[in-house]
């Protein structure tokens, strides 16, 4: 049995020159923002310039872990950290399955890789406990699930043909396309770099036995645990749908009539005869269709099935098996195939798709990846990226260019300020008020501005250690006890860690000219929703703003959205901040 990796040294990886060499982190950042999330954000902030190409070879990729990966009960997790080519902004994402244990065992004492560069060919990076080479892709080409099945002996992380061919929402795939570090364009950055895959062998870490059995047993008996092996997260669709905020055919409809067939109900009597289920693992619940495809997550049916109108359970999962192979975020692609709806409705476009037609979105999916047409190639740079062009900016909502998921926030309002001040765009996982204010009716602003804080923070520290969010929920000291374990003393309580990870990825946000302006509430929120509970409900722009500015101020943050310089120095980020790059009022000691 190794022992408990002391992870203080990170993998550099210059692709341009097929170079590898292990360097020390520095030990002040380790204390100050831990690993994952805040880790990759240091280095992110250091690396890059104002202005960095996302696509170009000075933009870096970090596959990152925590202190305590591979250790912690539930499904580990890896971080992937770069400059979105689809925002322009800060990018995490998030990915599980075989891939981050492997590559927690192989890393050993290094908390992740940090590549740089571009391969003059497609390449491949083999790491393996002794060492890692840089060495041809034999298997450029190919599809996700096609590229894992050529190393069955390693977990591999990969891109599919939308990361080969610039798609702004590709994602990283692994298991076969099971798992993705989905939204934001991941998987986009590896191929501009030309890296087909991370192929990796190792041993998974097997210490802290005693202590993770404790917090396995903790997780299956909470709440949390007991509703995700028993509906994955299926479930969120009828939740969304009764509350009238599941997006339905465009953002038109806040309720989808056809949400039985596709939701928990529908997926459970469907399931009959082919569910398998591990007791011990989050998200364990699976089903999988007449043709062997697996349904992965409520997401697919959200954005596959209610966004675009259809109801047929095995269609909406072949069209989340065609987004998997392709190696596309399936939220946005599901918005993209909706706003073409919309486009050729309102006149902008020659062809017209029409709800409720798996083929019809599968042929296009497959032209946006092929970049064969002028609705492909738009598309395939982003819902924002195609209005520009073909026009119909206020047919979807974005924030900062990133497509919004399927909760509509006008069924609770204090999820258009998550969305909206996300730091990697519109965004679900940083924070989901509308859990609770769902139930309990619109909130004031500065109710909805103190539960959107204090989940982002908490999130982003669940993200330094990369921690399972679900298994995240079994913590009551956002992960202490594990810190205390492997012996890593951090600059302040750990809530106090989860605000001054927030407070870069912002300060890296405002370097790239991100300002209030970006944190704004999408035109399409402020039309009445048709029908369901909320039919007629709309977010006005007073409310939206009165919102937005309690949450700058609890924040710490001007009106404009930049962190002051009392924030800064409070949060022991003097150091770190280019203070030539901020805007003038924000400087450190004016």
């Amino acid at each position: 049995m190794m022992t408990v990796a002391n992870r203080d040294r990170m993998l550099h990886v210059d692709l341009s020159s097929a170079s590898v060499e292990s360097c020390p982190v520095p030990e002040a950042w380790r204390r100050q923002f831990v690993g994952g999330k805040g880790l990759g954000a240091r280095y992110l902030y250091d690396k890059l310039d104002a202005g960095t190409d996302p696509l170009g070879p000075e933009n870096i990729l970090l596959f990152m872990l925590g202190p305590v990966s591979g250790l912690l009960p539930g499904e580990t997790r890896y971080a992937a950290v770069t400059k979105s080519p689809l925002t322009g902004g800060f990018l995490d994402s998030y990915a599980g399955g075989t891939f981050p244990d492997t590559l927690a065992g192989a890393l050993q004492d290094h908390t992740g890789i940090l590549v740089t560069g571009r391969a003059s060919e497609p390449v491949k990076l083999v790491v393996e406990a002794d060492g890692a080479t840089v060495e041809p892709a034999e298997t450029w080409g190919q599809d996700t699930a096609e590229t894992d099945a050529a190393f069955p002996e390693a977990a591999v992380a990969c891109i599919g043909p939308a990361g080969e061919q610039g798609v702004a929402f590709a994602t990283i795939a692994s298991d076969g396309g099971e798992h993705h570090a989905g939204r934001g364009g991941a998987g986009t950055v590896m191929g501009a770099k030309r890296l087909k895959a991370v192929v990796v062998r190792g041993e998974p870490p097997t210490d802290l036995a005693e202590l993770r059995e404790q917090y396995a047993k903790r997780y299956r008996e909470g709440d949390t645990g007991q509703w995700l092996n028993a509906s994955g997260t299926v479930e969120t669709v009828d939740f969304a749908n009764a509350i009238g905020a599941l997006s339905t055919r465009g953002w038109e409809d806040g309720q989808f009539e056809g949400a039985d067939s596709v939701g928990i109900e529908a997926v459970q009597e469907l399931a009959a005869g082919r569910e398998y289920d591990d007791a011990d693992s989050p998200g364990g619940f699976r089903v999988q269709t007449e043709d062997g495809e697996t349904v992965p997550r409520g997401a697919t049916a959200m954005s596959l099935g209610a966004g675009l109108g259809i109801d047929d359970f095995d269609a909406v999962a072949t069209l989340g098996e065609t987004c998997n192979r392709l190696g596309l975020d399936l939220i946005s692609a599901g918005s993209a195939v909706a706003w073409a709806i919309k486009a050729g409705d309102a006149g902008l476009l020659a062809e017209s798709l029409d709800y409720g037609s798996p083929d019809d979105a599968r042929a296009l999916l497959e032209e946006i990846v092929a970049r064969e047409s002028t609705l492909g190639d738009a598309l395939a740079d982003g819902v924002d990226a195609a209005s520009a062009r073909l026009g119909g900016d206020d047919l979807l909502p974005t924030v900062k260019a990133m497509e919004l998921p399927a909760y509509d926030p006008r069924g609770a309002r204090s999820m258009a300020l998550a969305y909206a001040t996300s730091d990697r765009g519109a965004c679900h996982r940083r924070a989901l008020p509308i859990e609770r204010e769902g139930f309990d009716g619109n909130w004031g602003p500065e109710r909805a501005a103190a539960a959107v804080i204090r989940e982002q923070d908490q999130r982003s520290v669940l993200w330094c250690l990369v921690v399972d969010d679900f298994v995240g929920d079994a913590f009551d000291d956002l992960g202490a006890e594990w810190l205390d374990a492997v012996g890593l003393d951090t600059d302040g309580d750990l809530a106090t860690v989860g605000e001054r990870v927030w407070t870069l990825t912002r300060l890296f946000n405002v370097r790239e000219g991100i300002s209030r302006a970006d944190d704004e509430l999408p035109a399409k929120l402020q039309e009445p929703l048709d029908s369901g509970p909320n039919a007629g409900a709309a977010i006005d722009t007073e409310s939206f703003d009165a919102m937005l500015d309690e949450y700058y101020r609890q924040r710490g943050w001007d009106a404009d959205g930049h962190p002051t310089p009392e924030t800064i120095e409070r949060l022991g980020l003097a150091d770190a901040v280019d203070q030539s790059t901020l805007p003038a009022d924000t400087a450190l000691g004016e």
